[in-house]
């Protein structure tokens, strides 16, 4: 069952994560901070609501699993983790992405305390979910296997093999979140390799759809207690904005991997905004 958190401690934590993406970018001197910035709700409302876990115990059969598959990402998902009580947040915004840190631009399962699944190379985390349900199935388990993915990842051909083998093997605990912000390294989507229309494409692979704004608490929390109370497989659409939080670089290609620079001044501005602002 969902711990009992309201959405204004949930928009408090995503404020909070966001606050630590823009510092530890600052700390590392450059990361993915678009796709970071974009999935920190839906981050929080899963790690501080949804999924059954145990930061004491963090290899506890019964838990629930979330795979990011958009790897690229760590620089929310790691922060994130610390914050939920697997890592210290200190060490980690001191230490991500520097030399023989355990905390890479992509995470490392072996070396980070919570991670499930090493990922980075888009387009396996649905098939390595897809594993796992079918794992938890045989040990008759039915915990939650959620796989977050990028939506330009969705051009990944290993992604819809996965879903076809989903629908067949009737996967009812698995929930693929797509972090809908329209945009790739290389621009919008729509531009590289239209998606659209989307939720009729994953309908077809046979999964029940749900559609969201992935940034407005509200509607990350209901979409999320739809899945949890659906049979799957499902997949929610969450329609989010890139880089979104920070103004200079919202709904920006440029932000999809940036750099601060050296100036504390710079971030500081940065800080500020996300400080002043309603989520």
């Amino acid at each position: 069952m969902p711990n009992n958190v309201s959405i204004g401690e949930l928009k408090a934590k995503a404020k909070e994560l966001r606050l630590n993406i823009v510092q530890t970018t600052f700390n590392a001197t450059s990361g993915h901070i678009g796709g970071s910035l974009s999935s920190a709700d839906m981050l929080i409302a899963l790690y501080f609501k949804y999924l059954k876990i145990d930061p004491a115990n963090p290899n506890w059969d019964e838990r629930d699993r979330f795979i990011l598959s958009k790897g690229h990402c760590a620089l929310s998902y790691v922060p994130c983790l610390a914050m939920r009580g697997y890592l210290d947040l200190d060490e980690v915004m001191k230490n991500f992405n520097k030399t023989e840190s355990a905390y890479g631009m992509h995470p490392d399962s072996k070396k980070i305390k919570g991670c499930d699944a090493s990922t980075g190379s888009l387009g396996h985390g649905l098939p390595i979910g897809v594993g796992m349900c079918l794992g938890l199935r045989l040990k008759g388990l039915d915990s939650k296997v959620v796989v977050m993915t990028g939506d330009g990842e969705c051009q990944e051909g290993s992604n819809w093999e996965a879903a076809m083998s989903a629908a067949h093997y009737k996967l009812k605990n698995l929930i693929w979140i797509i972090d809908r912000n329209h945009f790739e390294i290389d621009g919008n989507t729509e531009s590289v390799m239209s998606l659209e229309p989307l939720d009729k494409k994953v309908e077809s692979f046979g999964f029940k759809v749900i559609k969201c704004n992935g940034n407005k608490m509200e509607e990350v929390d209901a979409a999320l207690a739809k899945a949890w109370a659906t049979e799957g497989p499902v997949c929610i659409i969450s329609d989010t904005v890139k880089g979104y939080g920070l103004s200079k670089f919202e709904g920006k290609a440029t932000c999809h991997y940036a750099s601060f620079g050296a100036d504390p001044a710079e971030v500081k501005v940065y800080l500020d905004e996300i400080k002043n602002r309603e989520f």
